[in-house]
């Protein structure tokens, strides 16, 4: 077997019993799942405001993602909660039509999700290029730094005063002590200072209000027919190939950070039953949120779910019994920690003038597409939809032109031998014909594509469009040498495909 062809050597991962019997694990994870949060909270409200819905419709739709996702996915440290990407989609339905469209869409965008998983389609994943992925990982440091400068223009000086005291603690405690996560501390320490000497600077409670009062189930307040199911069908399969993609690319992320596999196809259809139930107890769609996910697994060196189960439980509490706390939280210090989490989010060896020289121009020019368009549109799906679409674009381009077509005249003049090398598909077949000589060459003619492979229609229709060429010149076509599957494939084609 090719190195190349070698699967992936993944670590042994820590399992939840394992973090149980560590201490030092079990703390990590309780950490880490406090910390991404904090961090989770802001975000929800602004985006609950952005698809036009309650606040705490959002926030009790995070904790039941969060929590039913733990337990079902199948990816240990993703943060799954009601994200911008689902907010970005379902706004327009919402502000035409209103919230109470909101259920049946989540409801029938969590069947579907389901179906996908049940139907492997997971496995579509591995058709998306490294160079997407890069670019979808930068793309998602520039957004998550860009969400976060807002919140530290037209401030009070105090406020900037509490975003560099934020910096110092993210970089300096760790020097003595990684007991305890630095972002932890520095939220709480500039919080303390913050309620302690009064100071007004923005905070939480101004990004939405705070009730305390869990929502409870959402009440079927639209029409069952037909013309419901109509309205809501497009956004629905937008919200769930969008949560989908969004979901599915985290995992496969955190499967990179932390050297461990998981099951995409589980991962797909446990988001759509957390959707269905954040749908009846909460009432809107989620996602994976990557900024937070990669807060928890490679900030907080969280590994499994209890650090997301903690982010669940840990919300719950935030949202009823210290919501008057979490209102308080200023804004400067959790847009420090996310800054800290962008920046070390971008893979920099990518960027690097001696990478860059090295890569191919193609796999340059994908990554930098992919994140132009997720920067311009705001919305990573976008981004990583272009990018694959670009990259097969250029991949059936450079393929097209690996063919070659040797012509070798016999010696008495009666036969010619044509000898294709390469594989043939549309791309590179739709040229084929124009490699022979019809009005030169004798009445014998043999293609050999023993060095060659039959991949779809178009080349079947090449191939019959050179045997008529070549009988309109009385001429007759002998082709040879196609493994197994390509004489199959041409067999069962050949003469049945028109003109």
């Amino acid at each position: 077997m090719a190195v190349a062809d070698r699967p992936r050597p993944f670590r042994q991962p820590i399992t939840v019993m394992t973090a149980l019997r560590s201490p030092r694990q079990l703390s990590r994870e309780v950490l880490a799942g406090m910390v991404t949060t904090l961090a989770l909270v802001p975000e929800v409200i602004s985006f609950s405001i952005v698809a036009g819905v309650d606040p705490m419709v959002s926030l009790v739709a995070s904790i039941v993602l969060a929590l039913a996702m733990s337990i079902l996915g199948g990816r240990p440290g993703v943060v799954t909660a009601a994200a911008g990407s689902v907010a970005l989609v379902i706004a327009p339905l919402v502000h035409e039509h209103g919230v109470q469209y909101v259920l049946p869409t989540v409801l029938l965008a969590g069947v579907i999700q389901v179906v996908f998983g049940l139907a492997g389609l997971a496995r579509l994943m591995r058709f998306i290029p490294r160079s997407v992925m890069i670019g979808f990982v930068n793309a998602l440091g520039v957004l998550i730094f860009m969400a976060q400068v807002p919140h530290v223009l037209n401030v009070p000086w105090l406020a900037y005063a509490l975003f560099a005291l934020t910096f110092a603690i993210i970089f300096i405690l760790p020097r003595f002590t990684k007991v305890v996560p630095s972002p932890l501390v520095a939220i709480v320490v500039v919080t303390a200072i913050a309620i302690i000497a009064g100071l007004a600077v923005p905070n939480v409670s101004d990004e939405g209000p705070l009730t305390g009062k869990l929502p409870g189930f959402t009440p079927f307040l639209f029409p069952v027919n037909v013309e419901t199911f109509q309205l809501i069908l497009p956004t629905a399969l937008s919200v769930a190939f969008v949560g989908l993609m969004e979901t599915l690319l985290t995992a496969k992320l955190v499967d990179d950070i932390t050297d461990t596999p998981s099951h995409k196809g589980r991962e797909s259809w446990a988001l759509g039953v957390s959707n269905i139930l954040a749908g009846f107890y909460g009432g809107i769609a989620g996602c994976a949120m990557i900024g937070q996910t990669v807060l928890n697994v490679k900030t907080g060196q969280a590994r499994t779910r209890i650090s997301t189960v903690v982010a669940g439980v840990f919300l719950l509490a935030l949202v009823t019994g210290l919501s008057s706390i979490m209102g308080q939280i200023p804004m400067v210090a959790l847009a420090a920690v996310m800054m800290v989490v962008a920046v070390t989010t971008v893979d920099w060896h990518s960027v690097r003038p001696s990478t860059l020289k090295r890569m191919p121009l193609p796999e340059t020019l994908v990554m930098g597409v992919t994140v132009a368009v997720v920067v311009f549109t705001g919305n990573l799906a976008y981004g990583v939809l272009v990018g694959v679409v670009l990259a097969m674009v250029l991949f059936a381009r450079r393929v097209a032109h690996v063919i070659s077509v040797d012509r070798k005249l016999a010696d008495d003049g009666e036969s010619v031998r044509y000898d294709v090398v390469g594989p043939l598909f549309f791309g590179s077949s739709n040229d084929l014909v124009e490699h022979f000589a019809y009005a030169d060459d004798p009445e014998s003619v043999t293609i050999d594509l023993s060095r060659a492979q039959i991949w779809d229609a178009s080349t079947v229709a090449a191939l019959d469009s050179i045997e008529t060429k070549y009988g309109d010149h009385g001429a007759t076509v002998a082709i040879e040498g196609l493994d197994e599957r390509s004489t199959g494939f041409h067999r069962r084609l050949s003469g049945h495909l028109g003109s």
